[in-house]
């Protein structure tokens, strides 16, 4: 018998890396600080009423070709590689992979990033993800920019959870996601998620998964950058960015993959037992 699919949802900036991913190796390489960069893209999205994730890719093309800066997927991916993460993030997947075998699941990661796909997949995390979920450029033969191929933002992201949930990760088909599938057909339910966040572009997620049964956590660098998130009730942990062995984080994640197994049991016996009635 197959295992019950857990999935561990993974905002990125913030959330496992430790700043916005651009802020490593990108925008140095202009020869600006973040902070002057996010500035600028504030106010082009404010002049011109542009997307705020539309803008950022456009702005990270057109600087990248007036500095003389490659920005191909090849790029992209090298610069992912200068990404730093909070402690613990680097061995994070193969301990908690570890606790869902001994207690009788399987564990899948995914990413829903508003950040670049081609920057995560260079990263020195991209392996353990079952799927990047991220924004992304549509690239010419040479592999110069096109157009923007995908772009996620905060509401957006809720439509992944619904492919990670129909099991349609494929994101050219719409189709198949937007018809009616039987709960018993979903390959990840709702109430097996638990989704990691930050701050504003999360809620939407979490309030989704957790109308639905599944859990929430958010991550801080500091307990007031998003304590709204505590005092509105979107998440069930506020934790500190701290993945590391035997830290709140690992405990809380473990207490609900504990608490899953426990239910896929309950549900396995109560099943079995309806069945006995049935039959006599």
């Amino acid at each position: 018998m197959a295992k019950t699919i857990v999935a561990l949802i993974y905002d990125f900036d913030n959330t496992l890396s430790t700043r916005d991913m651009q802020e490593f190796t990108f925008i140095p390489s202009l020869g600006m600080e973040p902070s002057q960069f996010w500035d600028a893209c504030d106010k082009f999205a404010h002049e011109n009423e542009t997307d705020s994730v539309l803008t950022y890719m456009y702005l990270m093309a057109k600087m990248a070709k007036e500095k003389g800066i490659p920005l191909t997927r090849e790029a992209l991916m090298e610069m992912g590689k200068g990404v730093e993460f909070f402690d613990g993030v680097t061995d994070w997947f193969e301990r908690i992979n570890a606790y869902g075998d001994k207690k009788g699941v399987e564990i899948r990661h995914y990413i829903i990033s508003c950040g670049l796909k081609s920057m995560i997949e260079g990263c020195a995390i991209a392996k353990h993800f079952h799927n990047i979920f991220a924004c992304d450029y549509l690239y010419d033969e040479e592999g110069n920019i096109l157009w923007p191929r995908e772009a996620i933002d905060y509401t957006a992201k809720t439509q992944y959870l619904y492919r990670i949930n129909k099991g349609v990760e494929d994101i050219g088909d719409d189709k198949k996601l937007n018809m009616y599938m039987a709960r018993d057909e979903r390959v990840v339910a709702f109430h097996h998620m638990i989704y990691f966040g930050d701050g504003l572009t999360d809620v939407p997620s979490m309030k989704l998964i957790r109308s639905r049964g599944g859990y929430a956590i958010g991550v801080y660098r500091k307990p007031t950058d998003a304590e709204y998130l505590v005092n509105e009730k979107r998440v069930d942990f506020y934790l500190k960015g701290d993945y590391s062995a035997g830290s709140k984080m690992e405990q809380s994640v473990k207490a609900i993959i504990n608490k899953i197994a426990a239910q896929i049991r309950y549900d396995q016996l109560a099943t079995k037992s309806r069945e006995v009635v049935d039959n006599d």
